[in-house]
């Protein structure tokens, strides 16, 4: 009997234990049931700072200058990716521009030139992003519209047709130069409808407005491009213009190698010079805090750059348009989501890699006629570092119609010899410049003609016309230098 009633109490057990794992299910069963699926990450936010004709070594963190005063960019480059290296691919404003929001070269983008209106169809980076989801959104200098007011463009407002795919916010001019001035101007809204301001400095008033922007809240996730116009001359002054007492701030400053040997404008401007890359630091820092403030700077993508460079007429009768590093190296700091971390990255790179490694950063497909490479494989991958080509294209156009290879160790330059200025490309070039850049990086000793250097130069010709040919220009004829200048 009582064998008989301990085996009825453990069948007993046994059922209440199978009911109640019936009822609760296994706790790893559960807690996959209950558990909230993982949320794809937000995509980064992007801003894209452009201070028009600042050089690469007027920033101090890249060791070359010991007068700048640049603490905020050289913050920035201390938490992210200083490519050392940046080319631009046409040193000029509305040229480097389209290069540098479609990844064509500017003989593609149709504007090799100032004053051309950039192709409405090609893809650019403002569209491919908005088709993703993002708002694109600009503030200040544009410079990609048509300058005539006949073909339904003009220095001032853009039409929307004109706006390269920034069809959210737009605050802007099309060539602010000629619209406004260091402490007073116009920009135009979206609507066409002014906004003017006095007794302000220019950077800090576009900036002014990019904390506007910035303090909303955002339904998207936003592509932001703040084009400042320093430390560009003001055209009718005929030099930059810094803030009001950097001038004596920056007396007797450092002049760069480059510079002190050759004749030009450098020692009157150099000190508004100065206090314009100072506005400029000032700017970042303060957009850098407003993403802090806001919460937005663990998914922003910042990024810090220019067009081109300033040789100060030292090369010809104005401030860039040369294949010389002070026209064409620029300065390219990244930081934000995929490129935190300090790193020097001293591959050579160029102004039309960008949209293509933003893209890919964002997580969105890359047109496949752009002609950039995304630089992203260059962080952390040592096969891809040793692999990459390290050269760029250079285009010339208005200084003269030229075309140039750029090497880590060489600058190989043609032009048409005639002086022609009126085409995007000519058929025949000459020889023009070559400049070793590991023995003479300021570029004073020009070797095109020695014949010693006859093999190097044969070597280039054949690498540039390979460039001319995958930029979609005919082959061109070169003809060798004859004599040695």
């Amino acid at each position: 009997m009582s064998g008989h009633m301990d085996s009825r109490r453990t069948f007993l057990k046994s059922s209440v234990a199978a009911a109640l794992a019936a009822a609760v299910p296994d706790s790893a069963d559960a807690a996959k049931k209950n558990a909230t699926p993982d949320k794809a990450p937000a995509p980064p936010n992007i801003i894209l700072y452009l201070s028009d004709q600042f050089r690469w070594d007027f920033i101090g963190a890249n060791g070359h200058n010991g007068s700048t005063r640049t603490p905020n960019l050289d913050a920035l480059a201390s938490c992210g990716k200083n490519f050392t290296h940046a080319v631009t691919n046409q040193p000029v404003c509305a040229p480097s521009r389209s290069v540098l929001l479609t990844s064509r070269y500017a003989t593609e983008t149709g504007v090799w030139r100032n004053g051309l209106a950039l192709g409405q169809t090609l893809p650019t980076l403002a569209g491919e992003l908005r088709k993703a989801g993002y708002s694109a959104n600009l503030i200040g200098k544009w410079h990609l519209a048509p300058n005539n007011e006949a073909d339904g463009g003009g220095p001032g407002a853009v039409k929307p047709e004109f706006r390269g795919g920034f069809l959210d916010l737009w605050e802007g001019s099309n060539v602010i130069e000629h619209t406004s001035h260091p402490y007073q101007g116009t920009i135009w809204d979206r609507d066409g409808k002014e906004i003017t301001y006095q007794d302000e400095y220019r950077v800090d008033f576009l900036t002014d407005r990019a904390e506007r922007f910035l303090r909303q809240k955002q339904e998207k996730p936003f592509f932001l491009f703040i084009s400042q116009i320093e430390p560009h001359q003001q055209n009718d002054m005929h030099r930059p213009v810094g803030p009001n007492g950097s001038v004596e701030r920056f007396a007797n400053a450092t002049v760069p190698g480059d510079l002190r040997a050759l004749p030009g404008t450098w020692q009157a401007q150099l000190p508004d010079y100065y206090g314009c890359i100072e506005s400029i630091d000032a700017s970042v820092g303060r957009v850098r805090r407003i993403l802090e403030e806001e919460h937005l700077a663990d998914n922003t993508i910042f990024v810090f750059l220019s067009d081109h460079g300033c040789h100060f007429m030292t090369r010809n009768q104005e401030y860039k348009r040369s294949t010389h590093n002070s026209s064409i190296r620029v300065p390219l700091l990244i930081d934000g989501p995929g490129f935190r971390g300090a790193q020097q990255i001293s591959e050579l790179v160029g102004l039309i890699d960008v949209a293509p490694t933003l893209l890919e950063a964002a997580g969105v497909p890359v047109p496949s006629g752009w002609k950039g490479r995304s630089l992203l494989p260059l962080l952390n991958d040592a096969e891809a570092r040793q692999s990459w080509p390290n050269q760029q294209l250079i285009q010339i156009s208005e200084s003269m119609t030229g075309r140039a290879i750029r090497t880590k160790d060489w600058t190989y330059c043609v032009a048409e010899p005639s002086g022609s200025t009126k085409e995007p490309a000519a058929v025949t070039y000459h020889e023009y410049q070559l400049y070793d850049q590991r023995a003479d990086p300021n570029e004073l000793v020009n070797l095109a003609g020695r014949q010693e250097y006859r093999s190097q130069s044969d070597e280039l010709g054949k690498g540039l016309r390979k460039l001319l040919v995958a930029a979609g220009e005919p082959e061109p004829e070169i003809v060798p230098a004859q004599l040695y200048p």
